[in-house]
């Protein structure tokens, strides 16, 4: 059968700040930056109205990765595979993860997806292996300069704040990391990689804020609303029900803000 076609808690919850921080959407950064950020939510392709089954795989892997739920992940791996993920579209957006969730969840998920593959070859099942990033990622100066681009397209606007003022060096690395280290390996779509981090947060108490932003920034990148409603219903249908609830919550905000209600 073949298949051809993703510390420490403190140190984790601080970088999950930076991560909001680094899209605008930190409680109260815009008023104190007086910046303006566009309400209008644009897409980078064309929206659909239903995920496919491999995207359906996607925030269900990321959920069980950030609660440490080994055999959920085990399962939801499974489901993502046979649906199409490819073996590296399944390590990258593990491998993405570490960055909102930690590396110990990260590293332990990378174990376990080592685990269904091999399982999967003894069954006689051939995944298709897909591939690695396409093009060169930029280094130094150019590496910045192109994270600070993807940085201001997810965002929907530069972002500048006190916050950056008072400890520059987080923005460094989010721009110069985060958006160009990562967000360059064009191994894994964007869309992809924000059903990841929405999976991941949503399924993380204490992180409502971060969520907001990943919801906003989802449509930004072309996910439409219809399909963030059915990342909701597989949450709750196939992942845990507060999760679920904080997904929808943001999404409804999301909504509320793109429509000025």
């Amino acid at each position: 059968m073949t298949h051809e076609a993703p510390t420490t808690c403190r140190a984790t919850a601080a970088l999950a700040v930076a991560v909001a921080l680094s899209l605008g959407q930190w409680p109260g950064l815009a008023a104190a930056q007086g910046a303006s950020v566009p309400q209008t939510m644009t897409s980078t392709t064309a929206s659909s109205d239903t995920l496919s089954a491999k995207q359906q795989a996607i925030p269900l892997i990321a959920a069980f990765m950030a609660t440490s739920d080994l055999p959920r992940l085990n399962a939801s791996l499974n489901q993502g595979l046979d649906a199409g993920l490819s073996i590296s579209e399944a390590k990258e957006i593990l491998v993405q993860l570490y960055a909102y969730v930690g590396f110990p969840r990260s590293l332990n998920a990378l174990a376990e997806l080592m685990k269904v593959v091999e399982a999967r070859k003894q069954r006689g099942v051939q995944d298709a292996p897909g591939r690695e990033p396409g093009r060169a990622i930029p280094t130094a100066d150019a590496l910045r300069a192109a994270g600070t681009a993807n940085q201001t397209r997810i965002s929907g606007a530069p972002v500048t704040g006190p916050v950056f003022d008072f400890a520059p060096v987080i923005n460094q690395f989010l721009q110069a990391h985060l958006f160009g280290d990562i967000f360059e390996r064009d191994n894994l779509d964007w869309q992809s990689r924000e059903l990841a981090t929405v999976g991941a947060l949503a399924a993380t108490p204490g992180v409502e804020a971060q969520l907001l932003s990943h919801m906003r920034a989802s449509m930004r990148v072309g996910l439409s609303a219809a399909q963030l409603r059915q990342l909701t219903q597989v949450l709750a249908e196939r992942g845990d029900e507060q999760a679920a609830k904080r997904a929808n919550a943001a999404l409804m905000q999301a909504l509320a803000a793109a429509t000025g209600r």
